[in-house]
């Protein structure tokens, strides 16, 4: 009687851990999916960052490439004419911004397998190091043309440098709007390194 008694017990018993254990597969593999989901989503968003990055890196540097004026005068031999490659620090900008424009296509393959397959870990890496790199070159560039532009524009009247903007207002206008562009991707660069970091996190 007594073990007639207790098989009804370790049956409910059994039962009991069956749910309990498929609950958590359950939810194991909810959690699962919205990770899942999370990971491409940054993904999807890393994408659409590099897009918008290298139109604004391709943008400085074609505005910067094609900056000149030339000043009218009534003689036909005596002209003054003002371009960027004057300026060892424009001619820099423009490389600099081709260059990480470059990376950035290159880079959106790669970009468009992190979507795909969200898990990836050892080409977010890449894409982390590289985007740092990228960050201190455009950093650089701009930070230096940004100089260059200030001193265009106020001119440094104990290094005897004048404000040639006073001229050269039209040089000067598309010298400012060019650096537009470069600023825009090196907050976009810092985003991108960001959303790296974020989605090795969750690995």
């Amino acid at each position: 009687m007594e073990g007639g008694g207790k098989a009804p017990v370790s049956e409910e018993h059994g039962e009991t851990s069956a749910k309990a254990a498929a609950a958590a597969l359950e939810v194991a593999s909810a959690s699962g999916g919205r990770s899942r989901a999370a990971s491409r989503g940054l993904g999807v968003l890393d994408l659409i960052l590099r897009f918008v990055a290298v139109i604004g890196t391709v943008g400085s540097a074609i505005a910067m490439g094609t900056t000149n004026q030339t000043l009218p005068f009534f003689t036909q031999f005596l002209r003054f004419k003002a371009q960027y490659d004057d300026l060892p620090t424009l001619t820099f900008f423009v490389v600099v911004n081709s260059i990480v424009a470059a990376y950035l296509v290159l880079s959106i393959p790669l970009s468009i397998v992190h979507v795909i397959r969200s898990r990836a870990k050892y080409s977010r890496l890449v894409l982390v190091f590289f985007d740092a790199a990228m960050l201190a070159l455009v950093t650089s560039a701009a930070s230096a043309a940004t100089a260059i532009v200030y001193l265009a524009h106020k001119g440094n009247a104990r290094a005897n440098w004048f404000a040639i903007c006073q001229q050269f207002d039209a040089f000067c206008e598309r010298m400012s709007g060019s650096l537009i562009g470069s600023f825009a991707a090196m907050a976009l660069l810092v985003l991108l390194v960001v959303l790296s970091a974020a989605a090795l996190a969750r690995r």
